[in-house]
């Protein structure tokens, strides 16, 4: 076979990644809210970065601003936060995983009621969100965006139930997916994870000088340090919270699942000086370097790391294995994913915009690479490209993940099954494909040791590991309906 020529179909360079999902941050009861959910979302920047949106609510009118860009781009102007009224809020950063990225596609979603006002920031996916949109359609509701989140709204404008707690119940009920969800009425926040925990959402308080509190939810521990804010719990999976005057009530309206938590969470998505599931980011990654060593060694002169997600799980490899740590690869912070849109003719230059060789750390020496996945490979080989071109005498890379053999439905941005690099080839040609002297993986119980298992449990694993393992905890309906409607199209084609 062609290996080089399957590596280049694979796209350009800057989709060899996994994309991150959303983050989400609601506050209750701070008189800067606007300006404090602002902070959260800076801190969960790197959760989404093609859009965000705040939704402040002042006692007796919502207001919100949303737009397409960064957080800094859409909430740096003073006039903006000034015009977001309230002492409550709830805010988004979005990647699109469903949904196309224009401006009724950001969140939160906002809807007037019976009731009153409805503000959704949703993270994750609904696997029947097709199936219950056509369902909703049927009966008259009109939808004003193409994302799955909005499936909520039209959920809970249906529901027959009086109190807006027990409408969201109702919602949730029909809904299938990982998701972690925050809405905000006129009188309560709410906070919602779904039934096995897939994705994150957390709770913490702020004390004010008054003597009252400010409740927090948000998608990781990050977004309550940059506003000094105390960490509480994370949310169970299952449960609703309810913050209002009264305080904060829980809800369990799901009978018992196992926690199916991501565990690429640990890998790459979290921020590194998160606390995720009572478990620091930052030790985990380095414990899995440091298994990652010991699962694959190979003699060398220097580790380094593919900056900046490979660099935690560099300096635990570096310091099991006894192999000094360098920097010999350095990212440019500065370039942003549309600084240009490459043309054919210097499209190869791509991984330059960002990585460029530390020549002195790579010449001459035997050199590991550690970095947390391979999805495409089309960066992979040019970064193996680039420390050879610095002169490095051999290239070894080792993946602090084991492959990616499968999509994930649940909220990342994954590519098609068939564009993922591990699910068409075996370690060996991998390797032959990045132009590496010898490529290893972390394997499945690795992972799992390095994150104080003794192992996958295979009959009822600890984590939503689907991406390498193809075991897919939550159903997915609308895949199996997509299925039969072929199935039939095809029968009736015959």
């Amino acid at each position: 076979m062609d290996l080089t020529a399957s590596l280049d179909d694979a796209g350009p360079y800057d989709d060899d990644k996994l994309h991150e999902e959303c983050g989400v941050v609601g506050i209750w009861n701070h008189p800067d809210a606007a300006a404090v959910t602002a902070l959260g979302l800076h801190a969960l920047q790197h959760r989404g970065q093609e859009a965000t949106g705040i939704v402040t609510f002042d006692g007796r009118h919502f207001h919100s601003h949303r737009g397409i860009g960064l957080v800094g781009d859409n909430f740096g102007d003073a006039r903006v936060i000034a015009a977001l009224a309230g002492n409550r809020a709830v805010g988004h950063n979005r990647y699109a995983t469903t949904g196309g990225t224009i401006l009724r596609n950001v969140q939160p979603l906002y809807a007037d009621f019976e009731f009153g006002g409805l503000a959704v920031a949703h993270n994750g996916n609904l696997t029947n969100a097709t199936t219950l949109r056509r369902a909703l359609v049927r009966r008259g509701c009109l939808f004003q965006s193409t994302t799955d989140s909005e499936v909520f709204i039209h959920l809970i404008a249906i529901s027959l139930y009086s109190t807006v707690v027990d409408r969201l119940i109702d919602a949730l009920k029909q809904v299938v997916g990982a998701y972690s969800l925050i809405a905000m009425t006129n009188d309560a926040l709410m906070g919602v994870r779904d039934p096995m925990g897939v994705r994150p959402l957390i709770l913490g308080r702020v004390g004010q000088a008054d003597g009252t509190v400010s409740w927090v939810l948000a998608s990781e521990t990050c977004a309550l340090d940059i506003i000094g804010a105390e960490f509480v719990r994370d949310i169970e999976p299952g449960e609703i919270v309810v913050i209002n005057d009264q305080g904060v009530r829980s809800i369990k309206p799901f009978g018992r699942n196992p926690a199916r938590f991501c565990v690429f969470e640990y890998i790459y998505f979290a921020r590194p000086d998160s606390v995720v599931e009572g478990m620091p980011v930052y030790e985990a990654r380095k414990r899995i370097g440091a298994e990652l060593a010991r699962e694959s060694h190979v003699p060398a002169d220097v580790i380094v790391p593919v900056p900046d997600s490979g660099v935690p799980a560099a300096m635990g490899y570096a310091q099991e294995s006894g192999i000094p740590f360098e920097l010999g690869i350095i990212r440019n912070h500065y370039v942003g994913r549309t600084f240009i849109e490459p043309t054919d003719s210097i499209r190869h230059l791509g991984v330059k915009l960002k990585h460029s060789a530390n020549k002195p750390m790579l010449e001459g020496k035997r050199v590991v690479l550690v970095d947390d996945s391979i999805v495409r490979g089309t960066t992979s080989r040019k970064i193996v490209e680039m420390v050879r071109a610095a002169g490095a005498a051999e290239v070894h890379m080792r993946i602090s993940s084991p492959p990616t053999t499968h999509s994930c439905f649940y909220g990342i941005d994954t590519p098609e099954r068939s564009k993922l690099l591990a699910a068409r080839h075996n370690v060996d040609e991998m390797a032959a494909l990045i132009g590496a002297d010898s490529l290893a993986f972390i394997t499945i119980d690795g992972l799992y040791r390095a994150l104080n298992h003794q192992g996958r449990d295979s009959e009822r694993p600890q984590y939503c590991d689907a991406c390498f393992t193809g075991e897919y905890p939550v159903p997915l309906p609308d895949m199996a309906e997509n299925d039969n409607r072929q199935l039939s199209l095809l029968s009736e084609s015959r």
